[in-house]
């Protein structure tokens, strides 16, 4: 049997070497849930009370996390452990938040986004909460991650929002370090450019068959 790739296939393989760029957040949304990020209009009066509503948010969220810390051993993981505080922070101003149902109805608590708010006029809203280190905030560092799902987060249209806060060393107890935030940041997802790097991808059942095994032994 030949298993030499056709020369389409070998074709497909090596332009999926080369990343796909520049291509707007908005139009993936919509392409894998068939739902819009709604475009933030600033001169909107109620669009205006809900950002002065989420500037007390995230400056609620940021005192509650300060009035303790975050123990971790490192930044990076961190920024799961922002997210409830923000929650709480929503919640204590009156919105309705909560981790988003996907479309079969199940609620994710891994994926984009985070959470899903209804704000003061009955509109819902999704917010993505990330934590950033001051010194590669304008590097070309990878930060926002999308994997696309059958059960999709994303079940109808809104504004999509980040808030990101700033973090740094506290105090260092044993082998964890205190974290607490310095500033953050609200953003408005609707014109972010995302890149997408395919991945080839294998499981135990074909990894590790008889048909690649070379060798094994047991050791006790």
């Amino acid at each position: 049997m030949n298993n030499s790739p056709s020369p389409e296939l070998k074709g497909i393989i090596a332009q999926m070497l080369k990343p796909l760029k520049g291509i707007s957040l908005s139009m993936v949304i919509e392409g894998l849930s068939g739902n819009k990020i709604i475009p933030f209009d600033g001169q909107n009066n109620d669009n205006l009370i809900l950002l002065n509503k989420l500037r007390t948010v995230a400056e609620q969220a940021a005192g509650s996390v300060n009035s303790t810390g975050i123990k971790r051993p490192r930044p990076n993981e961190v920024g799961n452990d922002i997210e409830p505080f923000v929650k709480n922070a929503l919640k204590a101003l009156g919105f309705s938040a909560s981790t988003p149902k996907t479309t079969h109805g199940n609620h994710k608590s891994t994926g984009y986004p985070d959470i899903e708010f209804i704000d003061h006029v009955g509109r819902t809203h999704y917010l993505e909460c990330k934590t950033f280190n001051i010194k590669n905030v304008s590097t070309t560092q990878r930060s926002f991650y999308l994997s696309p799902s059958d059960d999709f987060k994303v079940t109808k249209d809104a504004f999509h929002f980040l808030l990101s806060y700033e973090i740094d060393v506290f105090s260092t107890e044993g082998a964890n370090k205190i974290y607490k935030c310095k500033s953050w940041k609200l953003i408005n997802l609707e014109k972010l450019e995302v890149d997408v790097k395919y991945e080839f991808n294998s499981d135990n059942e074909r990894l590790y068959s008889s048909d690649t095994i070379l060798l094994e032994g047991k050791i006790y």
